[in-house]
């Protein structure tokens, strides 16, 4: 024993070196370095789908919007604060939130409702519950999906507190009727009781793609009918159906008659209950946002059980090309009403304002001024969308209304009243909601160009600070491709759609680093717009194949000449190497296979030998030309991984870790390598989030925490100039860059 003794006691310090290299190791591997994540300031820019003021305290109020998850108003930062980025790619569909509901007796307590889609790809909603004021939250699964992004995702609210027991919720769904819980929103039991026009085909509508249920678009208690403690007997529930479409409760929801003398022939889509009693319900033909084509406002008085039409713009039988989105009530004053127009558009949508409780209107916006500072690119968009309409409960000068791009607000609103006009400002600070298709952080100019659905896309010269949008002509409606000649960084080029038909042609290039463009001369003869586009490293040609296209075209004059480039599979991702001007590449997604050309993107050949046996199958994987390295090329994929590689087919690694890589991008070089730092966002080892890599992919370290997983990422992209800073695209909340902190005290700081 004593040799034993002797000899451990000599080779203890080799062991405590041995396992102090593999802790340090595995930390490095999976430990996250603190970051700061900041909004790349848009202002904006996404459909807004409800607010919700809370009654009893001031200032605190929520919104919900159709992708981007939901907010909460900071007064004390004046500002809107996430309470949903905790929500990751595994669950993105939670990012859309088609109602939410505040207890009116706590303020503490706010509930969601979850899910984005009804469709066979996405898995069931939740309602999501918290206590803390959407700091943090419990989850209670449905057994049915939600559709936050879907048809009537503006009417509401579908989700309601008992004002008189707050253990007690009713949700309306879409399409498995009404919904009851008794302890919180922690279970829920279908009320088998409620008429079956709430799942019946009336109470669906058609869209672009498919037919959508709507279902039961409102809930709304009757608060002086119940006790403190004990449950509201009156409950109002609307269904968006051109039959009768209003029923009441007189037992806490257990059972329903529909209400008598109720209009028919329009679909409700909000009640609002005044102080006085009175009900105020707003109607079009169609569900909305895509559409309405007429509507009305209507009055109800259930004391009387009375209802008056008093839409602002008589209908006079006929209809009135245009339906009506909310009507708002002043607490103050009962008899003081706005109502928002809805798909009016000629000459756009209206909101209208009465001091007699519906018996005459005025235009507010004929009065109105719009202050566009705060983000100017919105002079270049009228409201529209506005499918909610509120007043302050604490402020009668303060409204707000919804558009499909933000929230308008005004804080001199009762001036109007006496002649003087309506200051409106953007109240969207805090709140962005976009959905960027594509991101370039050049080497020189500006640190970022983005390409944005709906918006088209901006120079983000200050990324704290609200850009116009690119500079037009041409405008898009969305951008979609986006690149930048790596040798010759102030040399872009994009390419967009157009929702309606246009003579635009939908690509474009800027000599001067984004600051103006040009449209390009023409487009292939097959060219459906958008798709993908790259232009070779010292720009001297430029690779486009746009949606639904056979082949993709090459140009070397801007759009003078084309000449299809063979080889390619349809829907190819084609992109450019980093280094030299004839190396083009392409990925075909769907059939998994990646695509070299050599000649400047005249002929394509498929990438044989063990980097393309590692690639998989499966849809959503991308490639990436590596910097400052011809022909060196790497797959991020969602089912098979990251994947590293070279164009002549051999094999680098094949980073078995990763269970799914969604996107990946390049930043600068750590001090002592010339390599580019990766990033990638994924999930490694079963853990979803954003890592960084400065070894060429032989160690990792995760970015990002629970708290900041932001959905969906995509188009992730490192700064070429600032080292450590990433930026990446959302599903739903713009877009994001981070920067690692210095912390010597403890205390964080911001990198420079």
């Amino acid at each position: 024993m004593q040799p034993f003794q002797r000899s451990s006691r000599r080779n203890l310090p080799w062991i405590l070196v041995v396992i102090l290299f593999a802790m340090r190791f595995c930390a490095t591997a999976t430990a996250a370095e603190t970051y700061a994540w900041h909004s790349v300031r848009i202002g904006g820019g996404g459909y807004v789908s409800g607010l919700v003021f809370h009654p009893r305290e001031r200032g605190l109020y929520y919104a919900r919007t159709d992708v981007g998850g939901a907010y909460r108003w900071d007064a004390a930062s004046s500002r809107w604060i996430a309470i949903t980025d905790w929500i990751d790619a595994d669950e993105a569909n939670l990012a859309g939130i088609d109602s939410l509901a505040l207890d009116p007796n706590d303020p503490d307590r706010v509930y969601l409702a979850a899910g984005t889609y009804t469709s066979d790809k996405v898995g069931n909603g939740a309602i999501l519950r918290s206590t803390d004021r959407g700091k943090t939250f419990q989850r209670a699964d449905l057994p049915f999906k939600l559709g936050g992004n879907e048809l009537g995702r503006g009417n509401g609210e579908r989700l309601a507190v008992d004002p008189n027991d707050g253990r007690t919720l009713l949700f309306g769904s879409r399409g498995a009727g009404l919904w009851r819980s008794d302890d919180h929103g922690a279970h829920w039991a279908w009320v088998d009781t409620f008429p079956a026009v709430a799942t019946a085909p009336s109470a669906t509508a058609e869209n672009r793609w498919r037919r959508q249920a709507i279902g039961i678009v409102f809930v709304v208690y009757e608060p002086t009918t119940g006790k403190p403690g004990q449950p509201t007997p009156t409950v109002f529930a609307g269904v968006s159906t051109r039959e009768t479409s209003l029923f009441r409760s007189d037992d806490g929801g257990r059972h329903w008659v529909a209400v008598a003398g109720q209009p028919v022939g329009l679909r409700p889509n909000h009640m609002r209950r005044g102080g006085d009693g009175t009900y105020y319900l707003s109607y079009g033909d169609e569900p909305g946002p895509d559409t309405m084509h007429d509507g009305a406002v209507w009055k109800y008085e259930p004391s009387t059980n009375r209802w008056t039409d008093i839409t602002p713009i008589p209908r006079n039988g006929k209809p009135s090309g245009n339906g009506w989105g909310d009507i708002a009530i002043d607490p103050v004053d009962p008899k003081v009403l706005m109502a928002s127009t809805f798909a009016l558009y000629t000459p756009q949508d209206l909101v209208f304002r009465s001091v007699d409780g519906g018996l005459h209107w005025a235009n507010v916006f004929a009065r109105s001024r719009f202050d566009h500072s705060a983000a100017p690119w919105t002079k270049d968009h009228t409201p529209h969308w506005m499918s909610t309409l509120a007043i302050d409960p604490f402020d009668s000068d303060h409204a707000m209304f919804v558009t499909g791009y933000g929230i308008w607000a005004s804080r001199d609103l009762r001036g109007f009243d006496e002649g003087h006009e309506v200051n409106w400002w953007f109240q969207d600070e805090g709140l962005e909601e976009t959905v960027p298709l594509g991101l370039v952080s050049p080497s020189r100019g500006v640190p970022l160009v983005s390409a944005v659905g709906d918006l088209d896309g901006f120079l983000h010269g200050d990324l704290d600070k609200a850009p116009p949008q690119l500079a037009d002509p041409p405008r898009y409606t969305n951008g979609e491709g986006i690149d930048v000649a790596a040798l010759a960084p102030r040399t872009f080029v994009r390419a967009g759609r157009m929702r309606n038909a246009s003579t635009i042609v939908r690509a474009a290039y800027s000599l001067d680093g984004a600051t103006s463009w040009q449209a390009f001369a023409t487009e292939p003869g097959e060219s459906n717009g958008a798709g993908s586009i790259a232009i070779a490293a010292d720009a001297s040609a430029v690779l486009w194949f746009a949606d639904h296209a056979a082949h993709a075209f090459v140009t070397r004059d801007y759009g003078k000449h084309w000449t299809p480039s063979e080889g390619l599979p349809a829907s190819a991702q084609v992109f450019a190497d980093r280094v030299d001007p004839k190396y083009f590449y392409a990925y075909a997604a769907d059939e998994a296979k990646l695509f070299v050309s050599r000649d400047g993107a005249m002929t394509f050949q498929p990438v044989a030998g063990a980097f393309a046996m590692a690639l998989g199958a499966g849809k959503g994987a991308h490639a990436y030309a590596l910097p400052g390295s011809r022909g060196e090329l790497y797959i991020a994929s969602p089912s098979a991984g990251l994947i590293h590689g070279r164009d002549d087919g051999s094999l680098i690694v094949h980073d078995s870790h990763f269970d799914a890589a969604d996107s990946l991008g390049f930043g600068k070089a750590a001090v002592g390598t010339t390599k580019a730092t990766l990033f990638v966002a994924g999930k490694r080892d079963g853990k979803r989030g954003i890592y960084r890599s400065t070894d060429d992919g032989a160690t990792w370290l995760r970015i990002n925490d629970d708290s900041h997983q932001f959905g969906q990422v995509g188009y992730v992209t490192g700064d070429p100039r600032v080292f450590g800073r990433v930026y990446f695209a959302t599903g739903g909340r713009g877009i994001f860059y981070g920067e690692p902190l210095v912390s010597p005290n403890g205390l964080g700081k911001r990198a420079p």
